[in-house]
């Protein structure tokens, strides 16, 4: 089947299928030329260069990325590193991604990967292309690769002359060359490309409504289908009324206690599976939700880990020593994309395509292969943009669903999530428990300990259960997967004793998924809190007191230039109208993101409406230190999208739920932050060329809650460890701190 699409989206739409894979795009109605290699199967393997570039007869050159563009930035950050590196002018590249009978499996776009490990990857293919293309043509021109040098997509001598365009060199020939680790790669000093603040290519066609979304892919021949979820989470399907349906042309698909409508419209299947009548079993095993941090805290099955010990965390205490204890909460949350998940499929007897907005499309085939019962590669995942998820929402689900639906009526069917589904039945960020406990003397940490509920990740598990293959029964492996949520529990300052004890949970209380920086929000947020508890008992200025715990000149300096941007006045106590009407406060907080990657700073000036217990956000100030800048524009995007996120988690959201099901189905019941709500952003981005590349879409989130929890108790002497923060629960804490 080929599917006409407008030139900014030519690289994963048509599709021809045949013996040997053949690739060609329609622009804008016209045929472009086929890619190089075209006449054979896409080489796949990432350890060759083939995997990555096809140097095609127009001379422009196709880069095939296995990590995806969720928004972050990537179709113009990969470019610019890979023309960067091969010499060649960004206008020259061609770019496919996240398609698995296309591009190499380079992992899941997740992390804060794509850049750090996904494109240094396609950097090093580069330097493997060029190196080759340059012995090429020495061996053309006869003379030495050390004289030759690629450039605007030729290879030329450096003292001048005519030069070998790449496709006379390579030919519509394969490079046939493994990557070579050792490749020389280019001096950052020379970079024209790398660095610059170019244009994202799918910004125009966003900002005009022209955009092809997977919500927005059709395909012939397809059908629409709703899923009927059940009333409890539990529930069993009992019976239908299939015949609720038929006047409207619509048909029904039971498997077991999976349930849908299908027609040959959207609105009909949406108003058959709203007339459906189906009757299910009753179901309560959610824990109360005002007793959620005490059901974690009495879990029986547990099992216990010691992450970090460092010194002799069990030895008494010396004379003169300042304890501090303190219990933070972080509740689950949902990923609350704006736009409901979709997604289309086309399942034959003996082969599978899916579109898909999923972040991993490559490690996902394994898993439709196997629910499907057909051979891995016999299965096709396409990226196709969706909703932003930042970890995993309802993508795959409705991947599954339309995959389940397609193969039982023979036909290719599209998926669309409702609100209601979005909300209710997308996997959530966990819920958190963090207990931690320390003591300062001498204006500098003695003790440190900290306890973490968490639920426990299923080792091996390539994706969470889908719900679709669960409620049909269908071959998919089980457990839990939240991300790695321990990480950033310790403090990334110098303390005597060190000691951080998980206690894994075997369950979480709903299908718990990672959420844009898994974990980390909630262990930086009783992190960098307590360190200020700490300074506090030890009075002394918080950014000082971070300053004296810290020997990395990276986070010193990060530290110390956020502190500049807020023009920071050294106090050890409160704010000065703590007691005021309006409080306003200032707060800190800092992360080296997982120990070995970006480093962030961040502060906030607030106000706090005593009668009210509103709090706004007046200016957030970052520092952001994430090694080689590949495109600042893109850089600043993230943090500025990290920082605005998490400041609506924080302050706002919350998953409700009964003892049966999800009640914070719409944005009325999960709200999140607004245009008018948003702070003024400061922010300054340290730019290392010479470092390596590390991730921008994750770090910045990490320091947010603390921060602003800190600038609470300064301008109000509140402290608040539960989030989100609401009015009524600072007004709670205020009052409770009054009597």
């Amino acid at each position: 089947m080929t599917i006409p699409v407008g030139s900014s989206h030519f690289s994963r739409r048509a599709v021809l299928k045949g013996g040997a894979l053949t690739i060609a795009f329609a622009l804008s109605g016209q045929c472009a030329d086929l890619f190089a290699q075209s006449s054979s199967p896409r080489v796949l393997d990432p350890n060759q260069v083939d995997a990555f570039f096809a140097v095609n007869g127009d001379g422009t050159v196709t880069v095939f990325c296995g990590k995806v563009d969720l928004g972050q930035g990537l179709r113009i950050a990969i470019r610019q590193m890979a023309a960067e590196e091969l010499g060649i002018g960004i206008d020259k590249i061609k770019y496919v991604e996240g398609d698995t009978a296309l591009t190499p499996n380079q992992g899941r776009t997740s992390g804060s990967s794509g850049i750090q490990r996904g494109g240094v990857q396609i950097r090093q293919a580069a330097a493997t292309a060029r190196k080759a293309l340059i012995e090429l043509a020495a061996q053309r021109l006869g003379g030495k690769p050390d004289d030759l040098v690629a450039v605007d997509g030729e290879v030329r001598p450096k003292a001048g002359g005519t030069g070998i365009p790449f496709a006379h060199l390579i030919g519509e020939r394969r490079f046939d060359l493994k990557i070579d680790p050792k490749a020389p790669l280019k001096d950052p000093s020379t970079y024209s490309i790398v660095g610059k603040p170019l244009p994202r290519p799918d910004v125009p066609a966003k900002c005009t409504g022209a955009n092809i979304y997977v919500h927005d892919f059709t395909v012939p021949g397809m059908l629409h289908a709703r899923v009927i979820r059940p009333p409890a989470i539990g529930a069993k399907l009992i019976s239908v009324d299939e015949s609720t349906t038929e006047n409207l042309g619509a048909k029904v698909v039971r498997i077991k206690d999976f349930l849908a409508v299908v027609a040959d419209d959207e609105w009909t299947a949406v108003r058959a599976g709203r007339g459906l009548h189906a009757q299910w079993s009753e179901w309560s095993g959610l824990p109360e939700q005002d007793k959620l941090a005490a059901t974690l805290r009495a879990e029986a099955d547990i099992t216990d880990e010691i992450l970090v010990k460092k010194g002799t965390p069990d030895s008494p205490l010396p004379e003169g020593a300042t304890t501090v204890a303190a219990s933070y909460f972080w509740p689950m949350q949902s990923h609350a994309s704006l736009g409901p998940s979709c997604a289309v499929a086309d399942v034959r007897a003996d082969s599978a395509t899916i579109w898909t907005a999923s972040q991993g499309t490559h490690g996902n085939r394994t898993t439709f292969a196997r629910f499907l019962g057909l051979p891995p590669e016999k299965v096709r995942l396409i990226y196709l943009e969706g909703a932003g998820c930042y970890g995993m929402n309802g993508h795959e689900d409705a991947a599954a669903d339309a995959a389940i639906v397609s193969r039982a009526v023979g036909r290719p069917v599209r998926v669309q999530w409702s609100r209601e589904d979005e909300h209710g039945w997308d996997p959530k960020g966990p819920p958190q428990l963090i207990d931690i406990s320390g003591a300062v003397g001498a204006e500098r940490i003695l003790d440190w300990r900290i306890e973490m509920w968490l639920p426990q990740a299923t080792r091996g598990l390539p994706n969470i259960p889908l719900l679709g293959p669960e409620a049909a029964g269908l071959d998919q492996m089980h457990g839990l997967n939240a991300g790695l949520i321990s990480q950033n529990g310790d403090p990334p300052y110098a303390a005597d004793n060190v000691k951080v004890l998980v206690h894994w949970l075997k369950d979480a209380p709903l299908r718990p998924a990672p959420l844009r920086s898994p974990g980390k929000p909630a262990n930086c947020f009783a992190v960098e809190s307590f360190i200020d508890e700490l300074a506090t008992a030890a009075r002394v200025d918080p950014v000082e007191f971070r300053l004296r715990g810290l020997s990395d000149a990276r986070g010193i300096e990060v530290i110390k230039r956020t502190a500049a941007l807020m023009k920071w006045q050294s106090r050890p106590s409160l704010g000065p109208d703590k007691d005021a009407p309006t409080g306003r406060g200032r707060g800190i907080a800092y992360v080296h993101y997982k120990h070995n990657e970006t480093y962030v700073a961040m502060g906030m000036d607030v106000a706090v409406e005593r009668a009210t217990g509103k709090i706004t956000v007046e200016r957030v100030a970052c520092v952001h230190d994430c090694g080689q800048i590949i495109n600042p524009d893109g850089v600043r995007a993230q943090v500025e999208g990290c920082i605005l996120q998490t400041l609506s988690r924080v302050l706002k959201e919350e998953v409700k739920f009964d003892r049966s099901r999800v009640l914070s189905v719409d944005w009325l019941s999960y709200p999140i932050l607004t245009f008018s709500e948003a702070p003024k952003l400061e922010i300054e981005l340290i730019d290392r060329p010479s470092a390596p590349p590390l991730g921008a879409g994750e770090a910045s989130c990490t320091p947010v809650g603390a921060a602003l929890a800190n600038a609470i108790y300064d301008a109000t002497g509140v402290r608040l460890r539960t989030v989100p923060f609401t009015p009524e629960r600072l007004k709670t804490e205020w009052n409770r701190k009054s009597t």
